[in-house]
């Protein structure tokens, strides 16, 4: 019967994404792990520039009217939004350069999140499609640029003062992570309507590939990621190195989770409760499950999470 080919095919697939995962294991244990550079690469600006041990701390590279704030003037030095703005670039190239060599199969073996395999299309066209998103970078840095120009945030943020704090960095993620886990519910729930016009655009993808993190609609952009943004920063006040790591680890880790192939740490997370690529997939595929994006936690206590593991006719046992 079709039944049966159908599932004949998948314990092929299966089968095969199995023993290729452990060749490759055996030829190469370690090159796989290079891709945990991306993670300090997302850090480097804001590490760089506020650690007194550094050769290039922001004080012996920049003169003081630049950086010192004393909340006097209707307009901030723009130097803190242009470091914040720089550092996500910088993760990203980290992010894009390995994201090539792990999707061309130089740093990973090839096998898809998804057994139906990875979608196809040329890597520059992606690329291009990634960039241009009004939705994403965009919107995203309107939104910095203003809420910061006009000194919409807390004063604290135009500090350049100390360092990274890591223990708001954490906490700003994680409260970041709630809030939109709870405007996800809400653009699935409220109403069939809102959800065609937010956030249904975005789930057009249920097989998703990295290019696809940011590409939307603007209402989805401004309830899912804009306004938990804001309420995160008013709720935990930190000065302009956190910030700019915090924003440069969310716009990075959105990016990741939208792999179509399965991340080396990704197992690792999911034991910690952190977001992966393949517990993003579920939700793609589902829609739902998986509510949150970079912690499983909300998801596990709301009783909304699956593993991918849990379907092994859709995902592979890499994912």
């Amino acid at each position: 019967t079709d039944d049966a080919k159908l599932s004949q095919n998948l314990k092929v697939k299966l089968k095969s994404s199995d023993s290729k995962r452990v060749v490759y294991s055996k030829e190469s244990p370690a090159i796989r792990w290079i891709g945990v550079l991306v993670w300090p690469g997302m850090l480097l600006v804001p590490i760089l520039l506020s650690s007194p041990r550094s050769s290039i701390q922001y004080n012996v590279i920049f003169p003081p009217e630049w950086y010192e704030d004393e909340n006097t003037s209707d307009r901030p030095s723009t130097l803190g939004l242009f470091l914040g703005i720089l550092a996500v670039i910088v993760g990203q190239i980290g992010v894009l350069i390995y994201f090539f060599l792990h999707s061309h199969q130089i740093l990973h073996n090839g096998i898809p999140i998804q057994v139906k395999g990875a979608p196809k299309y040329v890597w520059s066209d992606g690329l291009r499609t990634h960039l241009s998103q009004p939705e994403g970078f965009l919107v995203l840095g309107s939104y910095l640029s203003g809420t910061w120009m006009f000194r919409l945030m807390p004063s604290s943020f135009y500090s350049f003062s100390g360092e990274i704090d890591w223990v708001k960095l954490f906490c700003s993620l994680v409260l970041q992570d709630f809030v939109q886990y709870v405007m996800h519910r809400f653009e699935h729930c409220i109403s069939v309507e809102f959800y065609r016009l937010s956030h249904k655009p975005h789930h057009l993808f249920t097989n998703p590939k990295l290019f696809d993190a940011f590409n939307g609609s603007l209402p989805d952009t401004i309830v899912m990621i804009l306004i938990p943004l804001y309420i995160t920063a008013w709720c935990i006040p930190c000065n302009v190195w956190t910030y700019m790591a915090f924003g440069s680890i969310y716009a990075n880790w959105l990016t990741l989770i939208h792999s179509e192939y399965p991340l080396p740490w990704d197992k690792f997370f999911r034991k910690i409760g952190f977001g992966t690529s393949g517990d993003h997939h579920v939700h793609h595929k589902f829609f739902t499950f998986n509510f949150g994006h970079l912690f499983l936690w909300f998801d596990r206590v709301g009783g909304t999470y699956r593993s991918p593991e849990q379907f092994p006719r859709v995902f592979t046992s890499a994912a």
